[in-house]
């Protein structure tokens, strides 16, 4: 490749992160998903195709070129998604809830934040006492209190590394600095994740494409809106996922690593059978499963002897409500296409098991990520959750692995979750999921030989690494 040429993929690249950053600071600053919700999915619409076409470019530019620029885009989108508060999810306030009442010594599980015992604990921030309480955001519980966090009668739901993380978070922030300490810490664990990104396929892939694939990640408009704006938690499960599978083996470091993720938040459990991808050796799976309990158990230690068993939280009711109980019809659009609603959910059981099995048998023990993108992809395709952000690990995984397709999961729930409000009565549930379905499909066509081949040869022809 000659200096112009090069010159103009870097220059072109640049231009288009340029032009996501300003969309991703305009979306964000246009509205909620309630109050402009149709402003709100233009703008992701835009924002997504602009990162297309920037993962595109940066694989054209050169190496050193395209480091700089992954690491520059990534910083330059999760600012952008600081300049305002969160607009499509509430979620945050619970988390900063959480950090104040660990502060003041109790327990997170321990009572729901409308209860009586931790009123001295309200603020005008998150218990608002003037207006009508009907701004996006805010509820109203039945005894009339006037609040910010969803689900305010009820315990707290996250597991204890989260809560970990929110009680960082409050104990290093400024008083009265609200919503920003948290957005601030999604930016700085997207940020990481981008770097451990880097630095794992550098070491274990190929370096020539490590660029191109981190900007999978720190580019995907998903993080800059649910990461860093939403600021949920899902990110810090992403980025120690990421360091479990970089490990060079799968060992007591791996499970440990894992462990911790799970306890950050649950989806990455299913990462476990893909740490030990083509592992045979008894003492190695050991090593690995002992590890994760372990670091399962030591997170939730001090809180089971804080609260029992009510560290469990609203955990049983909210699978419930979102409609994982056997029979529910609120989930698995997919398969109740083909099946009746109340078998849905045993054969997602079922295939879900097979899946984790050919993951551990068969998976490649040197890319220990590919496993866990299955099986974590098809999890969501099967489910059809309309929430984007548990999908934060499947984009994650995508930028290890590189199979941009697994992305159409993580726009099913966008679409999903955002235009499901203007669409009552439309099948989008079944439809976004069935797309994402045809999308990973296709991709895994377009890898089998002899595409594979030609996508070889043109790679070899256009991805120098200078």
């Amino acid at each position: 490749m000659n200096r112009t040429t090069a010159r103009i993929r870097t220059i072109a690249t640049a231009v288009l992160i340029a032009a996501l950053t300003a969309v991703v600071f305009d979306t964000v600053r246009a509205g909620d998903n309630q109050s402009n919700a149709g402003r709100v999915l233009a703008g992701y619409a835009i924002a997504w195709t602009l990162f297309a076409a920037s993962v595109w470019a940066v694989r054209k530019a050169p190496a050193r070129a395209a480091t700089v620029l992954v690491l520059v885009g990534t910083a330059a989108v999760a600012m952008a998604a600081l300049a305002a508060p969160p607009r499509t999810s509430n979620d945050m306030y619970r988390y900063a809830w959480d950090g104040r009442v660990q502060a003041a010594g109790i327990s997170p599980y321990a009572h729901p934040p409308a209860a009586p015992a931790l009123a001295r604990l309200r603020d005008d921030w998150l218990f608002p006492t003037e207006g009508s309480c009907r701004a996006w955001g805010l509820t109203r519980t039945d005894s009339g209190l006037c609040v910010r966090i969803n689900r305010p009668t009820v315990p707290t739901i996250y597991p204890p590394v989260a809560e970990g993380w929110f009680f960082g978070v409050h104990v290093l922030s400024p008083s009265d600095s609200r919503h920003k300490p948290l957005q601030v810490g999604g930016a700085v664990l997207a940020f990481g994740t981008t770097l451990a990104l880097l630095a794992v396929l550098r070491r274990r892939g190929d370096p020539c494409r490590a660029p191109a694939r981190a900007a999978l990640w720190g580019w995907c408009p998903a993080v800059p809106f649910e990461a860093v704006n939403n600021a949920h938690i899902d990110t810090l499960g992403v980025l120690l996922t990421v360091l479990a599978l970089g490990t060079t083996t799968a060992g007591a470091r791996r499970g440990a690593l894992l462990g911790a993720a799970i306890a950050v938040k649950l989806l990455p459990v299913l990462a476990l059978p893909g740490a030990l991808s083509g592992e045979r050796s008894p003492s190695r799976v050991v090593r690995v499963v002992s590890a994760a309990l372990a670091a399962v158990v030591l997170a939730y230690l001090p809180y089971v002897i804080a609260s029992g068993a009510g560290v469990l939280g609203y955990l049983p009711s909210y699978l419930q409500e979102e409609g994982y109980e056997p029979g529910d019809v609120h989930r698995f659009a997919l398969l109740r296409l083909l099946l009746p609603d109340a078998a849905a959910g045993v054969t997602v059981s079922v295939l879900l098991a097979l899946t984790a099995l050919y993951v551990w048998w068969c998976g490649d023990p040197a890319r220990p990520w590919r496993g866990p993108l299955l099986l974590t992809g098809t999890a969501l395709l099967l489910v059809s959750p309309n929430y984007p952000w548990y999908s934060l690990l499947v984009v994650g995984l995508v930028a290890l692995d590189g199979r941009w397709e697994w992305l159409a999961v993580t726009l099913a729930g966008t679409v999903l979750y955002l235009g499901g409000p203007l669409l009552a009565g439309f099948p989008l549930q079944a439809w976004a999921y069935g797309t994402a379905a045809i999308c990973v499909a296709l991709g895994a066509c377009l890898r089998a030989a002899p595409a594979r081949n030609l996508l070889d040869r043109r790679r070899v022809r256009y991805l120098p690494c200078t």
